[in-house]
């Protein structure tokens, strides 16, 4: 098969299947389930300020970022040793339990590469919240890379030594958590509770009028009550003193072991839908690595541009009207990039992918064959040096200090902290003439109680309890019942007459 590349001859980045290229791709989730319709790979909605497409250069860090982040998330949920393959794979290389959810991890890598890049272009001042908090491997991998993990937790280098301990931590003993945590940086949202991502988004962008707040809703998340509701935060969004929330529907198409309804709907009427809640969707779906980093990044920079010209309008020339915000609707396979097909049936682009695509891989050759051919698919010796350090391809998108996501002080509690200002509380005192006694909870209009005199004291304690005898009264005798007599069937009879 040619190569497909670019105009200065580079291998332009592929979809990373581990099947033989002649396996027929399965179409995305769309329109309606019962027919099979060819993946739209190549459409996007025309956005009302085009966006410039990023030069080849770009696109190529952009998916180097990508892939480097797919790898370590990958590696998060199956390896316990020999991180970068730098010697074939064996059983012992694998966790003797697999726990950890693959499915949405390629879909918030691809958010969180193009973050980086808005970002470090525009000097933003953004935080992401990440509703799929289950996919705990994909935000701790770009947390590592950017390098905000190994400043929170500086034994886990950002090198071959700290991959394999990112690696090894992940559901396991002393480790952590499969799903996004609050000891993970940047994250101010816990992973395995869904339903609140964007009420959470919206709550993190008022009275912060200078904050991005980005938030990913997983399509199954979308299907719970409190999400539902809160599509209308935007209606208390103010564009002159709050920030702004960008949300990301991500449609992989299904949940669990189901699929999910806003990713069955047609593209029409989902638009209407979410205009109805009044946002001006954008849509980027697809399924070549290439094309869907070109329209992501189309989107991208027509959400930040209609941001800005709202917070314009609002506050320099005082447009009082209620504004549609931008968001994006984004639909990618389930699973992207990893395994097409195991033991026959399909995996990429289904429910299957959604935690361990392959998860007999200690006892099973031909599973541990397919997991070292679908690792080495993202080329980890092109993303990492001989020391394992991200190469700087790899870093290109990334912004600097604090603009990190997982740096950001909007998302890290505690480093902006201020005090109240609460005045001392003797300012609000009420003066008395005397000082306070005990009130009457009588009725004022009766006539007056009174003079009792002051009861006697009680009786001191003796000094030494040990040493004092205790007289406790008798328990009163329970008293006795005649038992009770089985009535005959001749006065039960009676009785009834």
């Amino acid at each position: 098969m040619p190569k497909r590349t670019v105009q200065d001859g580079t291998r332009l980045p592929r979809s990373r299947r581990t099947e033989s290229p002649s396996t027929p791709r399965r179409p995305l989730p769309c329109a309606t389930p019962t027919r099979r319709t060819p993946p739209r790979c190549h459409t996007a909605t025309p956005p009302r300020r085009h966006a410039a497409t990023p030069p080849d250069h770009e696109l190529r860090e952009l998916d180097a970022h990508w892939r480097a982040a797919n790898y370590l998330a990958a590696g998060q949920i199956y390896l316990l040793d020999n991180a970068l393959l730098r010697e074939p794979l064996t059983p012992a290389h694998i966790k003797p339990r697999l726990l950890g959810h693959w499915g949405t991890s390629p879909g918030l890598n691809l958010v969180h590469t193009h973050l980086n890049r808005v970002i470090g272009r525009r000097g933003l001042d953004a935080i992401c919240v990440w509703g799929p908090g289950h996919g705990a491997p994909a935000v701790l991998a770009n947390s590592w890379l950017e390098g905000s993990y190994t400043d929170t937790y500086p034994d886990v280098t950002r090198d071959g030594d700290g991959m394999a301990k990112l690696f090894r931590q992940l559901s396991f003993p002393g480790g952590v958590p499969s799903h996004v945590a609050p000891a993970t940086p940047g994250s101010i949202h816990e992973g395995g509770e869904l339903g609140y991502s964007l009420s959470h988004a919206y709550g993190a962008a008022l009275d912060n009028s200078g904050l991005l707040v980005a938030c990913v809703i997983g399509d199954g998340e979308a299907e719970t009550g409190p999400l539902a509701a809160s599509w209308h935060g935007n209606k208390f969004l103010d564009p002159v003193h709050d920030g702004a929330v960008l949300p990301i529907l991500h449609l992989n198409g299904y949940k669990i072991a189901n699929p999910t309804v806003l990713a069955r709907l047609p593209e029409a009427e989902l638009d209407g839908l979410l205009r109805g809640y009044g946002h001006d969707p954008l849509h980027v779906t697809g399924d070549d690595p290439l094309t869907v980093h070109q329209l992501m990044a189309a989107a991208m920079d027509t959400a930040i541009n209609r941001i800005a010209a709202i917070q314009q309008a609002a506050r320099a020339d005082g447009a009082t009207s209620r504004a549609h915000w931008p968001m994006i609707v984004l639909r990618t396979p389930k699973g992207w990039t990893g395994p097409a097909e195991v033991d026959g049936k399909p995996v990429e682009g289904t429910w299957r992918a959604h935690q361990v695509p392959l998860d007999h891989v200690r006892d099973n050759p031909e599973h541990l064959a397919q997991l070292e051919a679908w690792l080495r698919s993202y080329h980890p010796e092109e993303l990492f040096d001989e020391h394992g350090r991200p190469t700087p391809q790899v870093l290109a998108c990334i912004p600097d200090g604090r603009r990190r996501l997982g740096a950001n002080p909007h998302a890290n509690g505690g480093l902006l902290l201020r005090a109240l200002p609460i005045p001392p509380l003797e300012h609000y005192a009420i003066p008395l003439p005397t000082p306070p006694s005990t009130l009457s909870t009588r009725s004022t209009t009766s006539s007056p109680r009174p003079a009792t005199a002051s009861p006697s004291p009680l009786p001191a304690l003796p000094t030494n309890l040990c040493d004092t005898t205790v007289s406790l009264p008798r328990p009163t005798p329970r008293p006795t019942y005649p038992a009770l007599q089985t009535p005959s069937t001749n006065s039960l009879s009676a009785s009834a007459g």
